[in-house]
């Protein structure tokens, strides 16, 4: 997988902000950034997941939004 070149114009305070998170997590501005938009989008796709398994079963109960009983533990 190649990388491209991402340019972005961001407000000074800004741009403070992230060099101290990054520091404190002893990254470069640029990983933990990067790495900032990967959780996002990881986060987003898994709730999407959820959301799509949600349905599948609410409509296959024929209650839309419906949850699956959960089995007990034993």
């Amino acid at each position: 997988m190649g990388s491209t070149v991402l340019s972005l114009r961001i407000d000074g305070e800004l741009l403070d902000r992230l060099r101290s998170h990054a520091a404190k997590r002893r990254m470069s501005v640029q990983d933990y950034v990067v790495r900032t938009l990967i959780r996002e989008d990881f986060d987003e796709r898994f709730k999407t997941a959820v959301d799509e398994t949600e349905k599948f079963y609410g409509e296959a109960d024929g209650e839309a939004g419906a949850r699956p009983p959960h089995p007990a533990i034993t």
